[in-house]
């Protein structure tokens, strides 16, 4: 089976998901199809690595751990049951701090912590679908990271939606509310 002998107006599951053997990345948003951005340039590869360690390295001692693409992360709204979950996504990064969303397969429930890199192409994806079902989804922090203009951006949950800090640039430091403790110049990712 290919990516083109799908119906892009069909609305698919994890299970069908599971399934597919074609070479295209995809990812699952409310059950509809988004094709994956081709293989990450090397800035956003360095930043991806960059942001990796930084993270990696400060939960060296806690509960919480960190993976990076490609893991799928399921968002169930119903049930757990793959046939239920109609979004599937594969962030650059997420921090899950309860293990038990962890499994073999990936994550299972909402991250405490995800972070896109935005590539040229899919700017407007990340921005506005993605905003809303990490939102919906209840991660608890949405970092947007621009190679493009060198900034951070990060979206703190409060009440159900997110409030979105100015965006930060060198010189400026990033914290978290999920992560006490941790900090981060923008200029050290980039």
């Amino acid at each position: 089976m290919e990516l083109v002998d799908l119906d892009l107006n069909k609305v698919y599951s994890y299970a069908d998901y599971f399934k597919w053997t074609f070479d295209e990345r995809v990812e699952l948003i409310k059950g509809k199809i988004f094709k994956m951005s081709p293989a990450p340039n090397t800035v956003h590869q360095k930043i991806v690595g960059n942001l990796y360690i930084k993270l990696r390295l400060s939960l060296d001692k806690g509960p919480c751990q960190v993976f990076i693409a490609p893991f799928d992360v399921r968002l169930p709204r119903k049930s757990k049951d793959d046939k239920d979950i109609v979004t599937v996504l594969q962030p650059d990064i997420c921090v899950v701090c309860d293990e038990s969303k962890i499994d073999a397969r990936g994550c299972i429930g909402a991250p405490d912590i995800v972070a896109e890199i935005l590539s040229p192409g899919n700017n407007s994806k990340e921005l506005k679908n993605k905003f809303e079902v990490y939102e919906e989804s209840g991660v608890k922090e949405y970092w947007v990271v621009s190679p493009q203009d060198n900034t951070f951006q990060v979206n703190t949950l409060v009440d159900g939606h997110y409030i979105s800090s100015r965006l930060m640039v060198a010189g400026d430091v990033v914290t978290s509310s999920v992560l006490p403790g941790f900090s981060l110049k923008p200029e050290e990712i980039f």
